[in-house]
């Protein structure tokens, strides 16, 4: 009788609380789930470890000859390289395109989003829909001339407005057509300062429409195409100013006229947000169509009165990612976590329903939601799930409000169900719903308001430059520790940070975004502006599709004066410290191009093909005033930052220390109003 194999099963290993994350609210969810044999994924990242040359960005699966891995090996760094794909594909070739692909993916993922709402303004513009208006029609009238729309017409040799009707449909009709007009390029590129515009121009990478940049990134990087990297990033460029100052951008205006711009409010996050007494609806993913609705609909005194019936006080919503933030910076709904807590948001038995839509949604909700009472409700027709208990319930702007209360009334219905709660106490205060309009406001009220006042403390010292700050969460780093290290040496030394995305939510659960804030963490200068403007040294500007108003915001400290014609001209610096998605990729790689030091926490899958780090670690900021970069450790991220500003600082000949002067009324009279 032959021998029986056994076969030993590795048992699997479970994260450490204490090793994993720096926030108390994670650290007691992750006992509970390991108590209760709940598998997160900080025990997933224990046992799954990555690719090591699908790390260095050198392994080409892009036909059956393949995958093709390339290595990198001594001989490689000692200067002989001969590595191969079964095509003659180079190291450098097959970095690249597969930094291609994640740029075209993560444009697709922002811009995709950007096509959702365009879809919707246009519903609202032909009066297809009744439970979407605009809402600011300051806002439609302010960028309708970007799209070419006029605002006024001429009769009988008068000016008249036009209506708003008129101009909103208009403004639809041109914005839609942004995603593939025939011909042309994208009106908003034309937002950007001119000698940024001009150099786009002058290397030919104006973006013709969005969906088309798109589109040939993949041709160009299917089998056999484009062979060049230099090539390839060209159309990197391309794709990603798409987003930025394309799909993105038209995203965040469309959701500011139709929602309402955001200006600064008081709120609340974490955990510590959901209640004992009250239906919890957490809501989760990127898209705010649906999320303005399910909010709306929680307000209704039908299904508040409903919530009482079935023995709740109210209905308590808690956002996830930047669905979480959209409705955060338009209503003061507090984020109940960021990408890494959103399985420990069903962990805390509280969860009534998790409501999720597009991007950066775990598959394994379903699991944990097994496990608990939660309904997981997924509402958009590009994001199902195979597990048989999520709820499709198939979201139509046509019927917004009815089926956003079909959804509230489940979670109501719902909220009898629970039994084991266990509700972290930790959450902090926020000031969040930041945006170029509303920090212009702060700087200088109703009749001064403008970014001279940012312009001249920089100038004179108080603030040594802007740090853009954004991005994920990262299982492969511990969870918030690169975000809030970096942000804390950052603004002591007086660098004021702009923030979107998770980074926000990390920075508020952290207490970040309170003005309070500035004289515990702030250097002098800095402390001294958030004290008298009263702003918190951390600026929350929204979603990740918002990271455009960083953009726009450095347009206006350029038109401002006094720091140069361009944005690279500018003491400023980006950071995504913990990154993840293809998005992010998308975004760095349209900063970079608008002139900005971008710098990335981790690691970038480029360090198998040497040339080509090199290329996007020093020779594209020739091209483009900006580049790439990477350093894992937060403190030395927060140190090349601080040096770039500096170098630009001396290049503007604003880096000597000025004597602060009191100034009386005449020459106050003399500013410019």
């Amino acid at each position: 009788m032959a021998e029986e194999k056994v076969v030993k099963v590795k048992e699997k290993k479970v994260a450490n609380p204490e090793e994993v994350t720096i926030d108390p609210a994670t650290k007691q969810m992750l006992k509970r789930a390991q108590e209760l044999g709940i598998e997160t994924v900080f025990d997933r990242a224990e046992n799954l470890k990555p690719c090591n040359i699908g790390i260095q960005g050198t392994c080409c699966k892009n036909c059956a000859m393949g995958p093709c891995r390339l290595p990198l090996t001594k001989s490689v760094t000692e200067g002989e390289d001969d590595r191969k794909g079964l095509c003659g594909a180079t190291p450098n070739t097959i970095a690249a395109r597969n930094f291609a692909r994640m740029v075209a993916s993560g444009a697709a993922a922002h811009s995709d989003h950007g096509r959702s709402v365009a879809e919707v303004f246009l519903s609202v513009a032909r009066k297809e829909t009744k439970d979407y208006k605009i809402k600011d029609e300051g806002k439609l009238l302010a960028i309708a001339p970007h799209f070419g729309v006029e605002t006024t017409v001429e009769v009988d040799g008068k000016i008249m407005d036009r209506s708003i009707d008129e101009i909103a449909l208009e403004v639809a009709e041109k914005a839609y057509a942004e995603w593939g007009k025939p011909e042309g390029e994208l009106y908003y590129l034309k937002r950007a300062p001119q000698p940024l515009y001009e150099r786009w121009k002058k290397l030919g990478e104006l973006p013709r429409n969005i969906d088309r940049e798109i589109v040939e990134i993949m041709h160009r990087t299917h089998m056999g195409v484009d062979q060049d990297y230099k090539n390839l990033i060209k159309q990197c460029t391309r794709a990603s100013l798409g987003d930025g100052w394309g799909g993105s951008m038209i995203a965040t205006d469309l959701q500011d006229v139709m929602f309402g711009t955001p200006s600064p409010l008081q709120s609340e996050a974490n955990l510590g947000i959901m209640k004992t007494d009250q239906v919890n609806i957490i809501i989760h993913g990127h898209e705010p169509i649906l999320s303005e609705m399910i909010v709306a609909a929680s307000q209704t005194k039908e299904m508040l009165d409903y919530a009482k019936t079935k023995g709740a006080k109210g209905i308590q919503l808690g956002g996830i990612c930047c669905t979480g933030n959209e409705i955060l910076q338009r209503h003061g709904v507090p984020p109940a976590g960021n990408f890494l807590q959103q399985e420990l948001a069903i962990v805390t038995g509280a969860c009534d329903a998790m409501v999720v839509d597009v991007q950066c949604v775990f598959q394994n909700l379903a699991n944990v939601a097994k496990c608990f009472h939660t309904k997981l409700i997924t509402t958009h027709r590009i994001a199902k799930m195979e597990q048989d208990n999520v709820i499709h319930i198939q979201f139509d702007e046509h019927h917004a409000m009815e089926d956003a209360k079909r959804i509230v009334r489940l979670a109501i219905d719902n909220f009898p169900n629970r039994k084991n709660v266990m509700i972290p106490k930790h959450k902090a205060v926020q000031i969040a719903g930041f945006g170029v309009e509303s920090i212009q406001y702060h700087l200088g009220g109703t009749f001064r308001g403008s970014y001279y006042t940012l312009n001249d403390n920089i100038i004179n010292g108080r603030i040594r430059g802007i740090a853009g700050v954004v991005g994920c969460n990262n299982a492969r780093t511990k969870h918030n520790e690169q975000h809030i290290v970096l942000v804390k040496e950052l603004i002591k030394n007086d660098v004021i940070v702009l923030s979107t995305g998770c980074n926000g939510i990390t920075c508020a659960m952290e207490g970040l975004l309170s003005p309070e804030t500035a004289q515990v963490f702030c250097g002098p200068g800095l402390a001294e502006v958030c004290e008298t403007v009263g702003i918190p040294p951390v600026l929350h500007m929204g979603s990740c599709v918002d990271n455009s108003r960083i953009l726009l915001a450095a347009t206006e400290v350029v038109k401002a004066g006094g720091l140069g014609k361009d944005i690279c001209d500018l003491p400023a610096a980006g950071a995504a410290p913990e990154w993840m998605s293809e998005k992010a990729i998308s975004i760095g790689q349209y900063f970079v191009a608008s002139g900005v030091y971008t710098l990335f926490g981790l690691m970038l899958p480029v360090d198998g093909a040497p040339v080509f780090q090199n290329y996007l670690f020093k020779e594209v900021e020739k091209i483009y005033g900006g580049k790439w970069d990477v350093e894992p450790d937060p403190i030395k991220m927060a140190q090349k930052m601080i040096a770039h500003i500096d170098k630009k600082r001396k290049a503007l000949g604003i880096d000597k220390a000025r004597e602060r002067v009191l100034m009386d009324m005449e020459a106050r009279r003399q500013l410019e109003a």
